[in-house]
């Protein structure tokens, strides 16, 4: 803590992103990356890339990226908007859409960083509980005195996702608030909003380029919305960084696009081995959520969670632990990983669950 600090310093608390361990021999099923990484026109779009073209600045409108991302959707290049990772998509929708003067409604138990975004920006927010059963209660949204909302789909850290009747329900039932619908982790089984932007010109969706496509390290992340929400953004982001993405981001983001045998190939893995994860918890007395996503969220019948956390970590296998909110501290948050991956994660568990 500094004198020189503003007031706006001395009100936030952070994001703390999962942790990146150096340690020889480890499983790392924490971070929610995926265990395939890119496929082999992406390499060689980023080599290709990496030349006398790195002294010029890259595109600061990302033509290129923008339209292949389009095309994958089935959208107009100016629907499309392109930041560094999807935190900076989210972070200048916060500003651009989602600050008004009515609250922004998220879900208690969701990603951390949406009330870090809040307290960044000033935005009130408005706290939705989830139901039970851990799944978003729309109805919460559509009758609440709110200026905005926000929430993945699927939902982390359980995993659990909506059907999209259940999205167009809400956007449908509130057009006088933007809707934003952060889907991280849709490419592993849940459905996708995009289809319904067309109709709904109060819906953004944003993706990431992390979690199904391997680049986690690039830095990338979009948003898809009809031309005035996406000129909101573009906004902001000319009044913050001009330049976002480099270019090999920029270039490697576009081949990833182009590569799609490799994406539905390494997802399908992912959504195999994610199925006999679930099947192998569950033999071991864990309660596991219904996941739609590239991780689980499980906790123990009779075995504390920090407990069997920490126990792994000896073993060399890291996973994610949420202490709080106390609603999920028994939960642990499992990413899916390679066969091999899950094969000594289960056998860790065995020794530790006494099974």
């Amino acid at each position: 803590m500094s004198r020189y600090w503003s007031a706006v310093v001395h009100d936030l608390t952070p994001y703390v992103p999962g942790e990146q361990p150096r340690m020889a021999d480890l499983v790392k099923l924490n971070t929610n990356e995926n265990p395939y990484g890119p496929g082999p026109k992406v390499l060689a779009a980023i080599a290709s890339a990496n030349n006398d073209d790195l002294r010029l600045y890259p595109d600061p409108t990302a033509l290129e990226l923008r339209k292949a991302i389009a095309a994958y959707h089935g959208v107009a290049a100016e629907e499309v908007f392109v930041g560094n990772g999807s935190d900076e998509v989210l972070a200048h929708a916060f500003c651009a859409l989602l600050k008004h003067e009515r609250p922004l409604a998220f879900p208690d138990i969701s990603y951390s960083f949406y009330p870090v975004y809040c307290g960044l920006y000033g935005i009130t927010p408005h706290v939705a509980p989830l139901a039970d059963d851990f799944s978003i209660r729309i109805d919460d949204y559509i009758g609440a005195d709110i200026g905005a909302a926000i929430f993945p789909n699927p939902n982390a850290p359980t995993g659990m996702a909506l059907p999209l009747a259940e999205i167009e329900r809400l956007v449908a039932a509130r057009p006088d608030i933007p809707v934003l619908i952060d889907e991280a982790y849709v490419d592993f089984g849940a459905e996708s909003a995009v289809m319904l932007v067309a109709k709904y010109p109060n819906l953004l969706v944003s993706h990431s380029l992390s979690k199904g496509r391997g680049l986690a390290g690039l830095r990338v992340g979009y948003a898809i919305g009809q031309a005035p929400l996406i000129d909101a953004l573009t906004r902001v982001k000319d009044s913050f960084n001009s330049y976002p993405l480099d270019r090999l981001a920029l270039a490697g983001a576009a081949a990833s696009f182009a590569d799609g045998d490799w994406f539905e190939q390494t997802r399908r893995k992912v959504m195999s081995t994610r199925d006999a994860l679930m099947r192998g918890l569950e033999g071991l007395g864990f309660e596991v959520l219904p996941s739609a996503a590239n991780f689980v969220f499980a906790r123990h019948k009779t075995t504390n969670a920090a407990k069997i956390n920490a126990k792994l970590r000896q073993q060399g296998v890291i996973v994610r632990h949420f202490a709080r909110p106390q609603r999920i501290a028994d939960f642990l948050r499992i990413t899916v990983g390679t066969d091999a991956q899950t094969d000594r994660l289960i056998r860790a568990l065995q020794d530790i669950c006494g099974a």
